[in-house]
């Protein structure tokens, strides 16, 4: 387990990381998120001691990690794949990690064949491209078969393969036990293969908590219908009481609404429905609304979640305006 409580990080007057304490614990995958500049690289480094915090202290399963003798053995991490020796073969930068934590030699060759390289084993690095360079970076996380394992953008250069490959990777490590800890840009990703999430904004914790649970405390979720009974569904979802917005292409979305409980109602009256639909936000739509105020560094001209709405979409037709139905209490519908 990671453990960090009360870290800081100052750099003269900038405060890079500003009192974060938080566990990753095992037997999940915690994925680590922020925008540019919040803080996720320096805190890494300093869980490996290659930075010194200002105040407070981070712990590998209740020690500095450097008090631990061997450290590949207790936590492998991949920072920077390009930290490999160009001049020396994949087998070798491995052999090197391997002897100085007194590792068999014998386990090379099977982090090299888990990563896929046992092909390119004798080739020197440097004239490996970013993927392969990516995997073997990988392995030598993986080289001290340890209970704890640390990726910072662990998918970069690798093509949808090697995606697929990592993210089940990842997802079998967690399943064995082990504590995964994954920083990464791409939502989408990470959408697929954390549990939990730990999202951090100019140096402090935003978020500690479920995937499903950010999402939903994060963005609007609601039920979409569409009927060719258009009117007839206006009229029962005012008589059950139900608050419901109509939108410009036809739909009426209720929200918080209760998927199950609006198909039995349209099924008590008989009405025909051609979509009955749940909707929630991405990953990365709830990520930009979290920190849309923690952002450093903003494009010009780019729209952000607390900035001026974007225009609708041209559907085509003379666009209706949205409207709101009924305002009594909901029913729970």
């Amino acid at each position: 387990m990671i453990e960090l409580e009360g870290l800081t990080k100052r750099y003269g007057s900038k405060v890079a990381v500003d009192q974060l304490s938080f566990q990753v614990r095992p037997g999940v995958v915690t994925g680590f998120l922020g925008p540019n500049g919040a803080g996720k690289s320096t805190t890494m480094r300093m869980l490996l001691d290659l930075d010194n915090p200002t105040s407070g202290s981070v712990r590998i399963d209740g020690k500095h990690y450097r008090e631990l003798a061997e450290p590949l053995k207790y936590i492998g991490a991949l920072l920077d794949a390009k930290a490999m020796h160009g001049g020396r073969t994949a087998y070798n930068n491995l052999l090197c990690l391997a002897q100085s934590n007194r590792i068999p030699a014998a386990r090379v060759s099977e982090v090299l064949d888990t990563v896929g390289l046992t092909a390119v084993a004798k080739k020197k690095a440097k004239g490996f491209s970013l993927g392969m360079g990516q995997r073997l970076g990988i392995a030598s996380a993986l080289l001290g078969d340890p209970e704890i394992l640390m990726f910072d953008e662990p998918v970069n250069g690798l093509d949808p393969e090697g995606i697929h490959w990592i993210r089940n990777l990842m997802k079998q490590l967690a399943g064995e036990g082990r504590t995964i800890f994954v920083s990464s840009h791409l939502m989408s990703e990470m959408a697929l293969t954390a549990d939990h999430l730990i999202v951090i904004g100019q140096g402090r914790l935003l978020a500690d908590t479920s995937m499903a649970d950010f999402i939903r405390q994060n963005s609007r979720s609601f039920v979409r219908l569409r009927s060719p009974q258009w009117e007839r569904l206006l009229d029962v979802l005012h008589q059950a009481g139900v608050p419901f917005l109509q939108t410009g292409d036809g739909a009426i979305e209720v929200d918080n609404g209760r998927i199950e409980a609006l198909g039995e109602l349209a099924a008590q009256h008989q009405l025909v429905l051609h979509e009955l639909s749940g909707q929630q936000a991405s990953l990365e739509e709830a990520f930009m609304q979290m920190t849309a105020g923690s952002v450093e560094y903003h494009a010009h001209g780019a729209t952000t979640p607390g900035g001026p709405p974007a225009a609708p979409p041209d559907r085509g037709g003379a666009q209706e305006p949205p409207r709101w139905g009924a305002r009594g209490q909901d029913k729970g519908v």
